[in-house]
């Protein structure tokens, strides 16, 4: 190699050694001073897009810090700001940014005109009162565009698709502080539903049509699009769903709606293994039909094996005006249960007719037979019941599987009486309540009351699966599955008239998708005078993708002798 290539060589490398020390040792530091809260906040975005690598300390660096600061702050109404740079020359990487944002430029014309349908229209006439530039307001020009494209997509979803702006204008006099906005928003005329036609559809189209949340030629709007779309899921009889309007044969300001469907198979099999301490391992076996005619009706069936207890369940369902919340069922169940001091065989025949209310309240009208063959402590009969019976319920939720804000409401009152064919005359009352709550994103709080009572002289004409218990996972933690409750001589239990359960539980989240509980639970099942009994226990919580994941320890307080016991609880499934 020649000594001028070499030289050359070594040079280069030289540079590139440089280059890298300076830029491995190179943390630029920028700190903004004078102003708080939006505007430095905003000042902080506009700043974001230098990185260290660009850092190179000089004038023209300092310049570019300044263009971006004051074009930070013009976007906020501030046009007359002052920016000071200082820099050392030990540290030049480390800059501060001293800001004096000065008077801002005040709205001095507010020209905002609504026309056309709109003009007549409370959502645009509340949009204007909320979100328009006002006189003597300082000039926002984030808040400006947002106005303007909250015009736009409202138009969207209400139907004025031939809305458009005939004059957008926003002028600034600096000099004077002044702003000047004009904004004329011409919405058109609103377009209206026009006729809804199905295509692929194996249920008949006049139920269909039953199920729709507008008519033709009511004024248009996206949200009852969405809202046959989820009426239409609900129902299950279809895989997919495509709602869409017909923008192609628009005529007189009628949009066509045309709704295209896929059937869901005529046979779904569902097989499952799951696990709680309160019943153990659990195979589950499920065989449903969405749809079993061109009216709609389907069916159901449910098995579940476990150690203590063994079901199936048939259920078909007749629906009505709305499939998926209006509906007539007929259910036959048989029960196989052998738990503690309680053995039984039961069967049930239930006829049951659902309305979905308003506030999301369910309320359910049935008449239910009972026939069971048990054995309870020292008791062995059979029962036969005929009941009547009406229920309210009502569930909500925000935030997934594992909600951050939930509660659930629901109350049962069933009645027995000889004059009717039953073998007992009674009326059992069932409720439950829950909240879920959460203070920001790592602190959650559930709270549940179970409660229930029968009004009958005498609980021995009552069934073990209609009498009351306690202790379990999802009731009194600490203490082994319904063993909490009134007990015969032999110390065998017997089951109560009465049960009132309380819990609550704070949950920390510690990273990511996994949670510590700690909680306490409180309550009894008396036949005359309650025995309270207290769990108190700590917990692990996983919010997996099927739901939570609990693992509880929990410690029974109240255990027979005065002593204390322990109790590993898991479970899979709602909290409340």
């Amino acid at each position: 190699m020649s000594i001028p290539r070499l030289l050359n060589s070594l040079a280069l490398f030289a540079m590139l050694t440089t280059s890298f020390t300076l830029c491995a040792q190179s943390k630029l530091k920028l700190q903004v001073t004078g102003v708080k809260g939006a505007l430095k906040d905003n000042v902080d975005i506009y700043l974001q897009k230098f990185r260290e690598d660009d850092a190179i300390p000089g004038l023209s660096f300092h310049s570019e810090l300044e263009r971006e600061v004051r074009t930070a702050l013009e976007a906020l109404g501030y046009y007359h700001s002052e920016v000071l740079i200082e820099a050392s020359a030990d540290q030049p990487h480390t800059i501060t940014l001293h800001v004096n944002a000065g008077e801002p430029v005040r709205i001095d014309t507010a020209d905002i005109q609504l026309l056309g349908d709109a003009a007549n229209d409370e959502e645009f006439l509340a949009l204007r009162q909320q979100q328009a530039p006002a006189v003597g307001k300082v000039l926002h020009q984030g808040q400006y565009d947002g106005f303007k494209q909250a015009l736009r997509h409202l138009a969207l979803r209400k139907g004025y698709f031939d809305a458009r702006f005939t004059e957008s204008r926003l002028e600034v006099a600096a000099e004077l502080n002044k702003a000047f906005v004009h904004l004329h928003f011409d919405s058109g005329t609103r377009y209206k539903f026009g006729e809804v036609s199905f295509h692929g559809n194996q249920i008949e189209t006049e139920r269909l049509y039953s199920m729709l949340p507008f008519a033709p030629d009511d004024p248009y709007h996206v949200n009852k699009l969405g809202e046959l779309n989820q009426t239409l899921a609900a129902s299950g009889w279809f895989s997919s769903i495509l709602v869409e309007g017909d923008v192609e044969n628009i005529n007189q300001y009628h949009l066509p709606i045309e709704v295209n469907l896929e059937p869901e198979r005529r046979n779904i099999i569902e097989t499952g293994i799951g696990y709680s301490t309160d019943i153990g391992p659990r195979l589950k076996l499920n065989w449903h039909k969405p749809w079993l005619n061109k009216a709609g009706h389907s069916l159901r069936s449910d098995m579940a094996i476990s150690e203590i207890e063994q079901s199936v369940e048939a259920a078909y369902k007749l629906p009505l005006t709305t499939a998926a919340t209006d509906f007539y069922q007929v259910q036959l169940g048989f029960r196989n249960r052998d738990n503690e001091d309680t053995a039984s065989r039961e069967s049930n025949l239930l006829l049951e007719r659902y309305w979905l209310l308003s506030d999301e309240w369910y309320r359910t009208v049935s008449v239910r037979w009972l026939y069971e063959d048990f054995v309870q402590a020292d008791q062995r009969d059979n029962i036969s019941l005929i009941m009547p019976g009406v229920s309210y319920n009502r569930t909500r939720q925000k935030g997934g599987a594992m909600p951050y804000w939930a509660n659930r409401l629901s109350l049962r009152v069933e009645v027995s009486d000889e004059a009717w064919g039953s073998d007992a005359s009674f009326v059992r009352l069932r409720g439950r309540a829950g909240w879920i709550g959460s203070a920001g994103d790592n602190h959650r709080f559930v709270t549940r009351v179970d409660g229930g009572a029968i009004l009958m002289e005498t609980l021995r004409s009552l069934p073990p699966s209609l009498r009351f218990f306690a202790g379990g996972d999802n009731s009194i933690r600490g203490y082994s599955y319904e063993t909490v409750g009134p007990r015969n001589d032999d110390g065998e239990l017997t089951g109560g008239r009465y049960m009132l359960t309380g819990s609550l539980e704070y949950q920390y989240r510690v990273s990511g998708n996994w949670w510590l509980a700690t909680f306490t639970d409180y309550g009894s099942a008396w036949d005359d005078t309650p025995d309270w009994v207290q769990g108190v226990g700590v917990g692990v919580r996983w919010a997996s993708p099927v739901g939570p994941v609990r693992l509880d320890f929990a410690f029974g307080l109240d255990q027979p002798g005065g002593g204390s016991g322990f109790q590993l609880h898991f479970s899979l499934g709602p909290e409340l």
